[in-house]
């Protein structure tokens, strides 16, 4: 969960996430264009959250293809959730 937490935890990795959500298939082309980073800045996020699972990417030259990881994304909406409803559930002394 920590791992997940940690590739969530950047802006510019929130964004990529959110392009993908709202792909109606992977995404082909250069994310740089639409994303405002520098493309090896662009390439060091979507490595940490290719490490941490949440996104799969296909080298098919000349472009890759990047699609959220939806087995993995089920997963972190299933442990966030529980965590959320344990704190939900916790009281203060």
């Amino acid at each position: 969960m920590a791992r997940f937490a940690k590739a969530l935890g950047h802006p510019v990795r929130l964004a990529i996430l959110q392009m993908l959500a709202n792909q109606t298939c992977c995404y082909h082309g250069d994310m740089s264009e639409i994303l405002p980073v520098a493309k090896s800045t662009l390439s060091q996020h979507l490595n940490e959250l290719k490490d941490a699972g949440l996104i799969q990417g296909t080298f098919t030259p000349p472009t890759v293809k990047y699609c959220i990881n939806n087995q993995n994304w089920a997963l972190v909406k299933k442990m966030f959730e529980a965590l959320f409803t344990e704190l939900d559930n916790e009281e203060c002394c």
